[in-house]
C-alpha cells in the first residue's frame, strides 16, 4: 500500500509537467499575449530558482489530510511572493518509508492557479514548467487546497510577504483562512 501510494504522489506531480492551459481558460488579453506572458514568466521563474533539492533550508510541515500516509513541508527559505501576488516555494512531500517528491511550484491566488516550475531530482532540479492549472477542489492533490486555502491565499488574497507565509505556516494557518468546512473542496 505504501508503495502505491509514493507511485501515486510521483505521477501525478509527474502528470501535473505534461498539462497545459487550455485556450478556452484563456482570456482575450492572454491569447493576444501568450508568447510574451510565457517569457515573462519562464525568466522569473529562472531568476527565482531556489538551490538544488539537496540542499534545503527549513522544512516546515502542514496538514493535509487525516487519510494520507504523506507528510507535506514547504522550505521556509525558498518562500517568496512578487509585485504581482505570485507565491513561490518548494514542496516536499514525505513517505512513510522517507522517500521524498520534491518539486518548486507557484500560486496564482486571484485565479486559484498553482504551476509546477520543476521537480528535485538526484539533487538537481528537472524536468520543464507546466502551464497554469486550476486548484481543483477535492483532487488528489489536497496538498495545493490546503496551502492556498488556508496559508497562502487567505480569501483568495496574497499573502503579503515570504514572513507573513513562514508565520502562517508556523502558527497552522492564516489567521485570514476561513475553515468552516473539515474536509477540502470549495470555498
Amino acid at each position: 500500500m505504501r508503495a502505491s501510494t509514493a507511485t501515486c504522489l510521483t505521477l501525478v506531480l509527474l502528470a501535473a509537467c505534461g498539462t497545459s492551459k487550455s485556450p478556452d481558460a484563456m482570456s482575450d488579453w492572454e491569447k493576444a499575449h501568450e508568447e510574451k506572458l510565457a517569457a515573462s514568466e519562464k525568466a522569473a521563474a529562472a531568476n527565482t530558482i531556489p538551490p538544488p533539492p539537496g540542499k534545503r533550508g527549513e522544512l516546515i510541515e502542514f496538514a493535509v489530510a487525516a487519510e494520507s500516509e504523506f507528510r507535506f513541508f514547504v522550505d521556509a527559505s525558498t518562500l517568496s511572493v512578487d509585485d504581482e501576488g505570485i507565491v513561490r516555494y518548494v514542496l516536499v512531500a514525505r513517505s512513510p518509508s522517507g522517500v521524498e517528491n520534491v518539486s518548486f511550484e507557484a500560486m496564482r491566488c486571484g485565479t486559484n492557479e498553482y504551476r509546477i516550475y520543476a521537480l528535485g531530482r538526484d539533487g538537481a532540479w528537472a524536468g520543464r514548467a507546466t502551464d497554469w492549472q486550476v486548484i481543483q477542489p477535492k483532487s488528489v492533490s489536497r496538498w495545493h487546497n490546503e496551502l492556498a486555502r488556508n496559508y497562502f491565499c487567505p480569501q483568495r488574497q496574497p499573502i503579503i510577504s515570504a514572513k507573513e507565509g513562514v508565520l502562517a505556516l508556523r502558527q497552522g494557518g492564516h489567521p485570514r483562512a476561513i475553515r468552516t468546512q473539515p474536509e477540502y473542496g470549495g470555498r
